[in-house]
């Protein structure tokens, strides 16, 4: 169990092997402070929980970031105890080394996959030539005469194989026996070092490079899952051409590049920063940020969002955030995030996996005394197949089998615009009930937007009216009147005089007669509300219109009935989540009226009106009680009390948006709401696989433990029955990386 005082912020906690599951936390951004250390011999999951055990008992650690993929270590510590901190981490084995701050476009945390692939082969020729000598062993072994001098050459030919293959897990696996600590080094060395010393020095050189070129290509693949994300994300370029004082373009590093500057963006180039089009116009895609597969039209006003790909037209930007702050870096940030958390399966299998291996030792210590006398079998005979059964029983593969599944599984949704915030929400969701929706920008598009117009007054053309109601509109800033203004055609008229009506509308001179535009309070003021208007006027009411009307000094010449539509995905989203049992409740601040008219035309059952955020809330906690898991979808910000209540709480539509990011379990970056149902077969689609490793793992390991105790599995068999099981079950894992599946 981690420390209490050790703040639980840790980059690839997922594949650690201790066992917390830590409270629902929303912090995206990076940890704070802190010294960054690389400790180039912690590279799985083993070794990140040796250094957290020897950290347990030192007072005055704030915070701890690993990141195994980079092999780097983050302590956020007082001095005492920063300093304690290092001789623990250097007595448990290790040698952390300092590195220099060396911020980069996402602040030190794109990919290391270049490194990690170095790594992996500049170790591969020392590893293929302990291979070539452990088959030599085997060969001076089985065919080289009985004399003493062949015997003592295949002897050191073995040792040296294994000490080319083995250094590394025999430093840590008997640093790991002088603690008291069962892990999978410390089974290797004694296994190892057992059969070596019972005279099956060939196998155990054959065994040891086995393992280790094994382990090798396991560490290779897993990298591929935990850097999936940030080799998809981390593309914004380096580099943008900025507009200088004297309008002339000179190119910097974007890292160089404050907030307010103009960045100048060509065909074919990636964006390099967040900001808002200053001039030009063009189509983005933007599936790195948004999972919009189409790309989007961009024009002055617009926001574009950096490693998004410039499709056709040159355009210029303002920038609003700096690099490191971009919705790019904080998509990176919170995924790493998600990778600290450890998702209930992980955390049942690190507890069975911490029983388990002490177990195996007493097993095999059984066998090794209790052979000779219940089985008839000699002592070498004994201990020989006690070393198979602890290489057999190894639980690599039971350890490995549940974090590259959540990692693969968190990358697969990022590349479709979906951020989990951690496994234990990637594992939810599946459970979920019930489902509570916002109406505006969740349902709807979160704009008004003209539906109808009917001209009252016969007397008047269409085109004068149209004319008449575009330039009246088109003075004011009401969003109603905008979306009527927009709609209408556009013209050139003018007007004079005119004033605003505060909470009724406007009025207005044109060609010398007086006009009005307003709601339906300012008609009835003006008494100019006839019994069929009256009608009318409640027809569109119910539907959750809103409706203004164009008047005259005497008559009621034309009424505008604007509403905010139904997004063209939420009908096919909703029925998406009934088919999955999900039970959608639609809760707004809206008048009921409107809350239910809107709920019928998305084909959702319920509706509930007129609630307060704390209304929301409460709403909430009945749904909970009344269904079970519930989640909650809003923008994040309003709906912030409902969001922290659900089990699972969505942002819609928050690229960009930091509130919204912070405030959710999930993101959806785009305002799709067939996301949530993607994520919902995604959930279902992590946890078969989940069991489908563990069962293999486990399956696997149990018929060769029969195997070894009463068969004739021998140590080769041993080494791949274990590492062939944990090979399947990493590729099992990343087949998660390849698609999410579409609702």
């Amino acid at each position: 169990m981690t420390h209490p005082h050790i703040e639980d912020s840790t980059t690839e906690k997922a594949n650690s092997a201790c066992c917390t599951t830590p409270a629902r936390s929303s912090q995206v951004g990076p940890m704070t402070g802190g010294q960054t250390y690389r400790i180039s011999t912690m590279d799985c999951a083993g070794e990140e929980s040796e250094i957290r055990r020897a950290l347990e008992p030192i007072s005055g650690i704030r915070g701890l970031r690993f990141q195994l993929s980079q092999r780097t270590l983050k302590i956020d510590a007082e001095d005492d105890a920063l300093s304690a901190a290092l001789v623990a981490i250097k007595a448990a084995g290790f040698e952390p080394q300092l590195l220099s701050p060396a911020p980069s476009k996402t602040e030190g945390h794109a990919s290391d996959d270049g490194h990690d692939h170095e790594v992996v082969q500049g170790t591969m020729p020392k590893l293929v030539a302990a291979l070539v000598l452990a088959i030599a062993a085997e060969g001076i072994g089985y065919f080289a005469p009985e004399a003493l001098g062949w015997k003592v050459a295949g002897f050191a030919v073995a040792a040296i194989a294994i000490w080319l293959a083995g250094f590394d897990v025999y430093q840590k696996g008997f640093l790991a026996l002088r603690r008291g600590r069962l892990n999978i080094s410390a089974l290797m060395t004694v296994a190892v070092t057992g059969a070596f010393f019972i005279g099956q020095w060939p196998e155990a050189a054959m065994v040891m490079a086995l393992y280790a070129i094994a382990e090798a290509i396991e560490a290779r693949a897993v990298d591929r899952a935990r850097n999936a994300i940030q080799g998809l994300l981390a593309m914004a370029p380096e580099q943008a051409s900025v507009r200088q004082p004297d309008g002339s373009w000179m190119t910097f590093t974007v890292a160089d590049i404050a907030v307010g500057a103009t960045l100048r963006v060509k065909p074919g180039e990636r964006v390099p920063m967040d900001g808002v089009v200053s001039s030009g116009q063009t189509s983005i895609n933007q599936a790195p940020v948004t999972g919009e597969s189409i790309p989007v039209d961009k024009t002055t006003g617009d926001q574009v969002f950096a490693g998004t790909i410039n499709e056709s037209g040159t355009f210029e930007f303002e920038v609003t955030a700096l690099a490191s702050n971009s919705t790019l870096a904080r998509i990176i940030h919170a995924v790493e995030e998600a990778q600290a958390t450890r998702a209930p399966t992980q955390g049942f299998v690190d507890r069975f996996a911490s029983i388990y291996t002490p177990a195996i030792f007493v097993i095999a210590i059984a066998v090794a005394l209790s052979g000779p006398w219940l089985l008839g079998w000699t002592w070498m005979q004994a201990i020989y197949k006690a070393l198979v059964l602890l290489v057999i029983a190894c639980p690599c593969a039971l350890v490995i089998s549940t974090p590259v599944t959540i990692v693969s599984g968190l990358a697969a949704a990022a590349r479709r615009g979906i951020l989990i915030k951690g496994g234990i929400y990637l594992e939810e969701a599946r459970k979920l009930k019930a489902i509570a929706l916002d109406k505006t920008g969740t349902i709807t598009e979160g704009k008004p937007r003209l539906i109808e117009w009917v001209a009252v007054d016969a007397t008047i053309s269409k085109d004068r009216v149209e004319q008449i109601a575009a330039v009246l509109a088109g003075h004011s800033d009401h969003p109603v009147s905008r979306a009527i203004a927009s709609a209408l055609k556009p013209n050139a008229g003018s007007v004079s005089n005119f004033t605003a009506l505060a909470g009724r509308g406007v009025q207005a001179e044109l060609d010398g007669a007086v006009y009005v535009l307003g709601n339906h309070r300012l008609i009835e003021e003006r008494g100019q509300c006839s019994p069929e208007l009256e009608a009318t006027l409640k027809h569109h009411e119910e539907a959750g219109r809103t409706v203004t009307l164009l008047a005259d000094s005497q008559n009621v010449i034309a009424l505008f009935a604007v509403a905010d539509t139904i997004k063209d995905s939420s009908r096919e989203a909703i029925t998406s989540l009934k088919a999955l049992g999900i039970t959608p409740v639609m809760l707004t601040g809206d008048n009921q009226a409107t809350a239910s008219s809107v709920a019928n035309e998305a084909g959702i059952d319920q509706a509930r009106g007129n609630l307060l955020p704390e209304d929301k809330l409460s709403a909430i906690k009945e749904l909970q009680k009344q269904y079970g898991l519930t989640a909650m979808t809003g923008d994040g910000i309003n709906d912030a009390p409902a969001l922290a209540q659900a089990d699972v709480g969505v942002a819609m539509g928050a690229a960009g948006t930091d509130t919204a990011m912070e405030a959710a379990d999930v993101v959806v970056m785009n305002d799709d709401l067939r996301r949530i149902a993607e994520t919902v077969k995604l959930s279902r689609s992590t946890h078969a696989i989940l069991w489908q490793n563990i069962t293999l793992a486990l399956g696997i390991k149990a018929v060769f433990l029969v195997l070894a105790v009463f068969g004739n599995a021998s140590m080769w068999m041993a080494v791949f029955a274990d590492m062939g099981a944990s090979l399947l079950v990493v590729v099992n894992g990343l087949r998660l990386l390849g698609k999410v599946p579409k609702a």
